[in-house]
């Protein structure tokens, strides 16, 4: 099999490696702890996912993209720490998931108050699908399976849910809706591709035994 392609993800964390490792080298010499800093993540995301679903999309999308940079930052300071349990990536990622359903739990929320249900459904199939982006990946791993294609890893999802958060309208063009489409028909071909690209690699192990 052709060599894997690398992630929007992977592409940015090598990019910004020096920079996290000065930052993350800095943070822990101050004490902080890289689970610390994955809980604060989360607290950001709930707070933002309270704002809009009370219907300040745009007050939510800055709460947001002023937290983003935790994301990063956690894995910054476990490295620096030299971590050696596993338990912070077991943590990272549930609480990505949290982080994920509370987002477009309150789009779903936003939308039923406004009684348009049709996009009420729209942010259900994006949990969904964003679910179905990791699950298949965490389940593929257990089976020996390095997965990170797709056209909707978490970065990916992260870039779009901002855009059309800071610009829910631009000159009448609904973006916050196009967007919640995107998501929600992306994450789950995204889904749907990392599924078929772990069948075409099992496969291809079983005609080679």
């Amino acid at each position: 099999m052709s060599q894997q392609p690398t992630t929007l993800t992977d592409r940015v964390r090598k990019l910004t490696s020096g920079l996290m490792t000065r930052l993350g080298t800095r943070l822990y010499r101050l004490g902080l702890h890289p689970d610390m800093i994955t809980v604060l993540g989360l607290l950001i995301v709930m707070i933002a996912s309270v704002v809009v679903a009370a219907g300040y999309l745009q007050w939510g999308g800055i709460i947001l993209l002023l937290g983003l940079p935790l994301d990063a930052v956690d894995g910054a300071v476990a490295r620096a720490m030299q971590r050696k349990d596993k338990f912070g990536a077991m943590l990272d990622s549930s609480l990505d998931r949290y982080a994920d359903g509370l987002i477009f739990g309150a789009l779903s929320y936003y939308f039923a108050v406004q009684d348009e249900f049709g996009w009420m459904v729209m942010a259900l199939a994006a949990i969904l699908g964003s679910f179905m982006v990791s699950y298949t990946r965490a389940r593929a791993e257990g089976l020996g399976v390095d997965v990170k294609i797709g056209l909707f890893s978490r970065l990916e999802r992260v870039i779009v849910i901002l855009g059309m958060l800071l610009t829910p309208d631009v000159f009448g063009i609904p973006i916050l809706e196009i967007g919640l489409l995107v998501l929600a028909v992306g994450t789950n071909f995204t889904g749907m591709q990392r599924l078929w690209y772990v069948y075409r690699t099992l496969m291809q192990r079983e005609d080679k035994s």
